[in-house]
């Protein structure tokens, strides 16, 4: 089977007859935003195959639109027979209906199952295998019912291309054999190996713990009992040779010898170190004689080289002083010379701009007659613009007169559609006159139709009113009202009583905005920079002067240029006396600055030396050498008593090693006296116990008790292993019942995933886990995309597996990649492509642009009559 078209009246938000034709072969798309009727396309098909007309529970409901209406659904199918139209109508006059071209194949019930014979029969059909819902890309995702019937269906689909469906339970004997292994397995052990509580197992594997523990007990005891013997006997010799009475004597020598040394050192070290006191206290004097020594040699050289700088600053001084007088009066001199020539200059220059307007006086006389005319010009298009500004401003627009227009428009069209709508009046009179009927004081002409939307009153001559009043569902006039709302509110923004008063307004204005374009394309031409510049350029055009005396141009630039010469060296000669003057103010602010630095370090030289007092350089000589004299002395005192110390260290030691011997000698005596009293105690209980008697009895006990739990252990790994290899048996056929499926599937998951499989569960028969890379992920740990990725390549499986059953059904998928990333969704592409050979894919979705790569066939939701709509993409 393959959808065609399918078209939908009375579903949701479709109240008029909509829908998507010319559906494909291969993979078809439908991508539209939210809220477009997608899902309720979905929906609908849902319901055609899968509803009974005749149902009405909330899924039906669910299709009714908002302002009521019985939903109707046709689909146009396409089956080995021929092209079929199937048509359902629920809650109010259902029915059911197949046509075929124009004759009736079913209706009613029959249809019904002429529709449940094309599914497969059941609930569930290739819904449950191949259609996706909004929302529910899981395999397993629905109600239960519905898991139900899709178990149903894979388990009909999965016998269908199977050839050894006995094979997966290995038969009943394998079954009464597995039963039987597991009871007597149960018998000793846990589900997990474990032995069982109160099991013959678990009571040998205890009795010989016990035996065990016990054992290890008697023998830890004998052990112990000999290890305290020997242990007793080392420890009496150890106390007898530490009590020994010369070993003790030779210790208390040892120490009192150590003792007398250390002190014997500890006061030659107290006298090494007096010395040392003393030597630190010469070399500090030392240092400081020769600091003093120092400090005044240092304090005499820099009062010195002070002096002789401070007399050199004055003498500097006073030279910078006397050519700074010198430099002074230079700049006065050329001062004075360079003010004579600017006025010699400004002479010449005064004389040179006669000449120039005597000269223009007699050119300009006609360019003065061209810039007044068109002075004049200019004023006259100024006064038209000016004029004409206000009516170009009055009226509407171009774009204020194409909304009056299309409101205009709006209005005619709105009462077109009233009156084509609602009731109308047609008269027609057997003899004249026909002028005996009137409406609203207007006659009526013969055979007019006259629309009444809100009704009207009929005067007829001769026999009365007659008031026409249409009924509640008659048509309204809201959309008359608005349109002329819309259109009176428009006019009154510009004060206009209608559209034509309107066009007539906006003719004006756009007459007068071209006299006022004519007239500025005039004033730009007559005067580009304004009337104003024009003005200037007349302005400056000279007028003859009345009596003046004509002078000779050539002389005038004669003495013009001479007076610029003047100029210029008068000018370099000022310029050269400042340059002069201010090398003259800084050699002198130099010199100032010099002297008082040099009167500073001669004012601080002299008062380092008061410092010093009456000291003179020989006194602080004689000092350092009498603290020289001094450090050497305490030197060699120091360094004699150095070499005659004993060695204080080695003494310590020494004391540090008697002391110890003697305490460890005590400490262990007062160790070894209570361990051996232990010893003894101990040694006298466990001889009267037996113990190696019960330990040779215990030995044979615990070999009888392993037997047995050899035994049991035995039988247990015997069960397990049988258990393991019928289970295994089973699985081998498992896998065998499960390789169609798997084979269809796994070029489709190396598209994602190279080499990766999918493990399926007996039960539901569903993908479990998926291994890739070695690892086996559970489904439910995966992410969202990835489960929804895997959900869609199995069902793009089973279609492939229905299709070659014989089967075929389209595949729907309503937003089934929802969570799936960029680079996933081109390889989910290229799989819709690699199954859409033989099969019917038709793809819902709201990602327009993800989904504008898938490619396929185009298709569109739109009004029944508005054309064939599909894209080839």
């Amino acid at each position: 089977m393959r959808l065609r078209a399918i078209t939908l009246n009375n579903v949701r938000r479709f109240t008029v007859p909509t829908g998507v034709d010319g559906i494909g072969d291969g993979l078809n798309v439908l991508s539209e935003p939210n809220e477009h009727g997608k899902s309720t396309l979905f929906d609908a098909i849902h319901a055609v195959f899968f509803k009974a007309h005749g149902a009405n529970d909330k899924e039906i409901k669910a299709l009714k639109p908002h302002a009521g209406g019985a939903p109707e659904v046709t689909v146009e199918v396409e089956t080995p027979e021929g092209r079929f139209v199937i048509a359902k109508r629920w809650t109010s006059r259902a029915s059911a209906t197949v046509h075929r071209g124009d004759t009736l194949v079913a209706q009613a019930d029959a249809a019904e199952a002429w529709i449940a014979a094309l599914v497969g029969g059941g609930s569930g059909g290739p819904s449950g295998l191949l259609w996706v819902r909004q929302g529910l890309t899981g395999l397993a995702d629905g109600s239960a019912r519905e898991n139900s019937a899709a178990l149903e269906a894979r388990r009909d689909l999965m016998s269908s291309v199977s050839e050894e469906v006995e094979a997966m339970t290995g038969g009943r004997r394998m079954d009464a054999a597995l039963a039987r292994c597991k009871e007597e397995l149960a018998r000793l052990a846990t589900g997990t190996g474990q032995k069982k509580a109160g099991g013959p197992w678990r009571t040998a594997s205890d009795e010989v713990d016990r035996l065990r523990a016990q054992q290890s007990e008697l023998s830890a005891t004998a052990t112990a009992l000999h290890t305290a013997l020997d242990d007793r006997k080392q420890k009496r010799r150890a106390l007898a040779e530490v009590e020994d009475a010369e070993a003790a004597a030779s210790r208390r020598a040892r120490l009192e010898a150590a003792t007398q040394a250390h002190r014997t050192a500890e006061r030659h070290a107290e006298q090494v170190e007096a010395a040392a006191r003393r030597v630190t206290a010469a070399r500090l004097a030392m240092t400081a004689a020769l600091s003093r020594r120092d400090a005044l040699q240092r304090a005499l050289s820099e009062r010195d080289a002070a002096d002789g700088q401070s007399r050199a600053a004055a003498t500097a001084r006073a030279q910078a002083k006397a050519a700074l007088d010198v430099a002074r009066e230079g700049l006065e001199g050329a001062e004075a010379a360079l003010d004579r020539t600017r006025a010699t200059l400004t002479a010449a220059e005064a004389a040179q701009l006669r000449v120039a307007r005597q000269r223009a006086a007699r050119d300009g006389a006609a360019r003065r007659a061209e810039l007044s005319q068109r002075i004049a010009e200019a004023e006259a298009a100024r006064d038209v613009i000016e004029a004409q500004a206000a009516a170009a401003q009055t009226g509407p627009d171009r774009p204020a007169l194409q909304t009056l227009d299309r409101l205009a428009t709006a209005l005619a069209t709105a009462r077109a559609t009233r009156d084509a709508m609602a009731m109308q009046v047609v008269v027609t009179y057997d003899a004249a006159p026909h002028d005996r009927v009137r409406m609203d004081g207007v006659s009526l002409d013969d055979g007019t139709a006259y629309p009444v939307p809100r009704g009207a009153v009929l005067s007829v001559a001769g026999l009365g009113r007659i008031a026409v009043r249409p009924g509640a569902g008659a048509a309204e006039g809201d959309g008359v009202e608005q349109a002329e709302r819309a259109l009176a509110h428009a006019l009154a923004a510009h004060d206009l009583p209608d559209v034509a008063a309107a066009h007539r307004a906006a003719e004006a204005r756009a007459q007068a905005a071209g006299l006022v374009d004519q007239a500025r394309a005039k004033l730009d031409a007559l005067a580009p920079q304004g009337i104003d510049r024009l003005r200037e350029a007349l302005a400056a055009i000279p007028l003859p002067a009345a009596a003046e005396e004509v002078l000779d141009p050539s002389e005038v630039e004669v003495a013009l240029q001479q007076a610029r010469a003047a100029g210029s060296a008068a000018q370099e000669a000022q310029r050269a006396a400042a340059e002069a003057l201010s090398r003259a103010r800084e050699a002198m602010a130099k010199a100032e600055a010099e002297a008082v630095a040099a009167g500073d370090r001669l004012d601080r030289a002299t008062a380092g030396l008061a410092g010093f007092g009456d000291a003179t350089l020989p006194q602080l000589t004689a000092e350092v050498t009498e603290a020289n004299a001094a450090l050497d002395a305490a030197e060699a005192l120091h360094a004699e008593q150095g070499r005659q110390a004993p060695d204080l260290a080695a003494a310590t030691a020494a004391l540090a090693r008697a002391r110890s011997v003697e305490d460890a000698a005590g400490a262990e005596i007062a160790r070894l006296r209570p361990e051996i009293a232990r010893l003894d105690e101990r040694i006298a209980s466990g001889s009267g116990d037996a113990v190696e008697e019960r330990l040779a009895e215990t030995g044979q006990a615990l070999t009888a008790a392993e037997a047995v739990l050899a035994r049991y252990t035995h039988e247990v790994a015997v069960l397990q292993r049988l258990e393991a290899a019928l289970t295994a048996a089973r699985v081998a056929a498992r896998e065998k019942y499960f390789a169609p499926v798997a084979a269809e599937l796994k070029p489709l998951l190396h598209l994602l995933w190279p080499e990766a499989e999918l493990t399926w569960t007996q039960d539901t028969l569903l993908p479990e886990s998926l291994i890739r890379n070695g690892q086996t992920e559970p489904l439910d740990i995966l992410s969202g995309g990835t489960q929804e990725q895997i959900a869609l390549l199995v069902r793009l499986a089973f279609a492939r597996m229905l299709a070659r059953d014989g089967r075929h059904a389209p595949v729907l998928l309503d937003d089934a990649l929802v969570f799936t990333d960029d680079d996933r969704i081109e390889r989910m592409f290229d799989a819709l492509h690699r199954q859409a050979g033989d099969l019917q894919i038709i793809v819902l979705s709201c990602r327009q642009r993800a989904f504008r790569d898938l490619g396929g066939q185009r298709l569109r939701l739109a009004p029944q009559g508005a054309g064939r709509d599909i894209d080839a993409a």
